[in-house]
């Protein structure tokens, strides 16, 4: 297929927002704080159910914003964990959303993907507000040539109707252009759409086990020149 080879240029490169270019998992630290010794347990649980509230809101075609899925996950898992979560701490912990970590290499990066003239978007299942607060947040305003959210279809990913707003906005085939994501679901089932896809695999992950393999994988995202053939 015409675009599906690494190391040829891309006509635009997507990225996920969580995970990959935000340290989600930072979040460990403040509730670490707030619940010692249980921080890093409630970032894992509050991170799984997040994900697991949006699939199967998608599957219900029971839509509710991003920010709606991350509170009803965090007072799941803090049930789960018997942790005591008051309106305060809950607060706290949902508006560290707003202000995620980008992970050290990232901004570095796009701004070096920027240089070589490459067209930048972020294609992701987090509300408009939440995301304007997290590039704000980690100086990247003005990176990004489109900032995507699901929120415009009511689906999440992996919904195909998700991915399209990236072929949509950049008026191009899926397969010119390059998906990123740290998540390895996400990057198999952006590659079933049909995406050029980078897996960020920042935590040695094994692969997804679905039958379909991103056709790029590393830790870095530096790795990701030599496959967009901007090296």
């Amino acid at each position: 297929m015409d675009g599906d080879t690494p190391g040829q240029r891309p006509s635009g490169i997507l990225f996920d927002a969580y995970g990959t270019l935000f340290d989600v998992y930072s979040l460990g630290l403040l509730a670490e704080e707030l619940f010692p010794k249980h921080g890093a347990a409630l970032a894992v649980l509050w991170r799984e159910k997040q994900l697991e509230y949006s699939r199967l809101r998608t599957l219900c075609d029971k839509y509710v914003d991003f920010k709606t899925v991350t509170r009803d996950a965090l007072l799941h898992a803090c049930a789960r964990l018997r942790l005591d979560l008051s309106e305060d701490k809950c607060q706290r912990l949902l508006g560290q959303y707003d202000r995620l970590p980008a992970y050290p290499e990232v901004l570095p990066a796009l701004e070096r993907l920027r240089a070589h003239g490459m067209p930048l978007a972020i294609l992701s299942n987090g509300s408009p507000e939440m995301l304007a607060s997290a590039i704000s947040a980690a100086g990247m305003s003005g990176v990004f040539t489109h900032v995507l959210s699901a929120d415009k279809v009511h689906k999440f990913k992996t919904a195909p109707e998700v991915y399209q707003l990236g072929v949509d906005a950049f008026d191009r085939p899926a397969a010119r252009l390059v998906f990123v994501s740290s998540n390895g679901w996400d990057a198999c089932c952006a590659a079933w759409f049909g995406y050029r896809t980078f897996w960020l695999n920042r935590a040695g992950d094994p692969v997804e086990r679905l039958g379909i393999l991103p056709a790029g994988e590393a830790r870095s995202m530096n790795d990701l020149f030599a496959f967009a053939g901007l090296a």
